[in-house]
């Protein structure tokens, strides 16, 4: 009798090991899909990982088997804050590591048998990856926040560059100035739709009095 217990509770762990994978898998093809710094076999070892170590706290936890579990999150912590950096205008990665945050939890309540709860925070993870993205962008279309570095052939001209965003309909803050042998670089902060940016960009590039830009 003993022994048709543990080969159940054997392939019931097994199948909650498997589950894990699967369900790490289809958050880290999506990652991998859109090129991130953490793609599909970091986010599979998340959630297996998760799983297993979920098991083995029930298991030899018994008295306290929360102990295990906690430390859980504690290491993914440091996992999360690898995948983070700075870029040239914001920082990078923070949607990468809050991801593998939720996928131990997936592997966390898919080895305590919570299968159903995890089937349904993948499908919201995925939703939030994959389906709000376009919301994002839709939202971009109207209010997109972007830093330009501008460099100017006249340090006279900043007036010139304010006029030039009002007439494109972009709001602009001016963060930093440059000067150096002649020549003034600015970096604005500009406001706007996303069109309007485009228009600018062209604008930028074909104006004398701008000698170089960056964004």
């Amino acid at each position: 009798m003993d022994f048709l217990q543990d080969h159940y509770a054997i392939k019931n762990e097994l199948l909650l090991i498997l589950i894990s994978v699967i369900l790490g898998l289809f958050i880290g093809a999506e990652r991998e899909y859109r090129n991130k710094s953490a793609g599909l076999r970091t986010f599979i070892l998340v959630c297996f990982g998760a799983c297993l170590f979920t098991i083995l706290s029930i298991k030899i936890g018994v008295a306290n088997p929360d102990r295990l579990a906690a430390n859980i999150i504690t290491g993914i912590g440091f996992l999360g804050a690898g995948v983070i950096f700075k870029g040239d205008n914001k920082i990078e990665g923070i949607t990468t590591a809050t991801t593998i945050w939720a996928t131990a939890s997936i592997g966390m309540a898919v080895g305590s048998g919570y299968v159903y709860i995890a089937l349904l925070g993948t499908a919201l993870v995925l939703i939030v990856l994959s389906a709000l993205t376009y919301l994002q962008s839709f939202i971009d279309n109207y209010n997109k926040v972007r830093e330009y570095k501008i460099a100017l052939t006249n340090a006279e001209d900043i007036q010139y560059c304010e006029t030039i965003f009002k007439g494109h309909h972009l709001r602009y803050q001016m963060l930093k100035q440059q000067y150096s042998t002649g020549n003034l670089t600015v970096i604005w902060r500009l406001t706007g739709k996303n069109i309007h940016h485009e228009e600018i960009i062209k604008r930028l590039i074909d104006d004398p009095k701008i000698s170089a830009y960056q964004f």
